[in-house]
């Protein structure tokens, strides 16, 4: 009688042992990680300090600054999403991943403007340019969805992007309630736990 063994499914939670002599980074997302984490808490102080509103061209600049890098940290985690399947193998999920990618760089492009100060929401063009602001918000939150249900990260690893992308679904309709300086606070939280969190979740993930 002869016994087939069946290989477990690989799990991108557990470590795996390199061969002798390799050279690959025993925590190859650290600084993107790390980036995410700068990024997160950046934005969430200046929420905390100057609303979710922020008037005049200081605020406007550091506003613009901050949520600038914190979308950097997002187009790199989009690539350790990537590179790791976490939202499963097929074309789909990269499509919507690549498409993600897409609304954050017209986000960035919007929050580049805001900072200079050129951009004019009375005119159409530039009121389409900065709703991917909130549409590249809404489409993390997705992703952190299908990351839960794709299974492909483990732990802690596999439910906290969905904490931190529910960013948008929590904090737009506290602005609407309460104002600017209630929002802050709530965004502040909200990144730091979140985001803040998700990043070192990401820097110390293994290959």
């Amino acid at each position: 009688m002869s016994v087939q063994h069946t290989p477990a499914p690989a799990r991108s939670d557990v470590p795996r042992r390199l061969p002798s002599g390799s050279t690959a980074p025993a925590r190859p997302f650290f600084k993107r990680g790390m980036l995410i984490t700068t990024g997160a808490v950046a934005w969430g102080v200046d929420s905390l300090v100057l609303g979710t509103d922020p008037s005049g061209s200081f605020e406007e600049a550091m506003s613009s600054l901050t949520s600038g890098v914190f979308q950097l940290g997002l187009l790199g985690l989009l690539t350790v999403l990537y590179a790791t399947r976490a939202l499963g193998d097929g074309r789909l999920a990269r499509f919507f991943l690549r498409f993600e990618a897409v609304l954050l760089f017209f986000a960035i492009g919007s929050t580049v403007a805001d900072g200079i100060g050129v951009s004019n929401l009375d005119q159409p063009g530039w009121a389409m340019l900065d709703a991917f602001w909130p549409l590249s918000m809404l489409g993390m939150f997705f992703i952190g969805i299908r990351i839960a249900v794709a299974g492909r990260w483990h732990g802690k690893a596999r439910f906290w992007p969905l904490i931190a992308e529910s960013w948008g679904p929590i904090v737009v309709p506290t602005f609407g309630l309460f104002g600017s300086t209630v929002a802050g606070v709530v965004s502040f939280v909200h990144l730091c736990v979140g985001y803040g969190v998700l990043g070192q979740i990401v820097a110390r993930k293994e290959p």
